[in-house]
């Protein structure tokens, strides 16, 4: 299987990376980022061949980034289900890795990697298959809803905007799709999410409207190895006398 990658200038050198391949049926035992319960949760071959095909892009583009062993991290989820890159309990590293964001939609899978310490979220949907006009009203409300309702607003670049906000904010469906407000200029890009200032970047082809979101990381996601590795080098640097291990310190040693 191909994928294809882009190297997105967004501002000042910051890295971003967007891929995409084709989903299709992949062998979970040769890939490396998989988490077996999660798989044996899913009740159709559709949905395993997402989430198998989007798990294989993401390692591909971590291979285009460099310097990033598969083998030593695992994907996890904030209580809001947002994924992040972590290295392997027990192996007490802090690498600084990308963010990342993952996407599928009918045959296509997305990922998108930013630099640390900065947030993306990238969604994708057929061009074929816009959003039902019954839907607007929980996507959108007052002068927006008016918008859509004539045209005005794409609905579908609305839809896609919107999701990825939500997945760049690291909330999902905790954040009403009806408090993110595009803007009606074509220009403006910038969307304020309380104290988060993401941008709006559009990536479509011919078949998919794809939507990228990215802004600073503001709230930083924190692992209980984080504040361990945190406290542990605190007090090497503090100069005091300090010893790690059993109770007892042998005589001598």
């Amino acid at each position: 299987m191909s994928a294809t990658f882009s190297w997105l200038e967004l501002k000042e050198g910051l890295r971003c990376l967007f891929a995409t391949c084709p989903i299709i049926e992949q062998d979970p035992k040769k890939l490396q980022l998989i988490d077996w319960d999660e798989i044996k949760t899913f009740k159709t071959q559709k949905r395993s061949n997402e989430h198998l095909s989007a798990r294989w892009l993401l390692e591909q583009a971590l291979a285009q980034w460099g310097g990033i062993d598969c083998s030593q991290l695992s994907i996890s989820r904030t209580d809001e289900r947002a994924p992040y890159l972590q290295a392997i309990q027990g192996l007490w590293i802090q690498p600084k890795l990308p963010s990342i964001s993952i996407s599928h939609s009918e045959d296509l899978a997305c990922v998108a990697l930013i630099d640390h310490g900065w947030t993306v979220g990238i969604d994708a949907e057929p061009l074929s298959r816009p959003p039902n006009p019954s839907v607007y009203d929980m996507m959108a409300k007052g002068e927006e809803l008016t918008r859509l309702k004539s045209g005005d607003l794409d609905a579908l670049r609305a839809w896609t905007s919107k999701e990825a906000v939500q997945k760049a904010a690291r909330l999902g469906m905790h954040l009403n799709p009806r408090d993110i407000v595009l803007s009606s200029s074509n220009k403006e890009n910038k969307i304020p999410i309380e104290n988060l200032i993401l941008q709006l970047e559009n990536l479509s082809n011919n078949e998919y409207q794809i939507t990228l979101a990215w802004g600073r990381d503001i709230r930083p996601i924190r692992t209980s190895e984080d504040e361990l590795l945190d406290a542990t080098r605190e007090a090497m640097n503090s100069g005091d006398d300090w010893t790690v291990g059993c109770s007892t310190i042998r005589k001598n040693a």
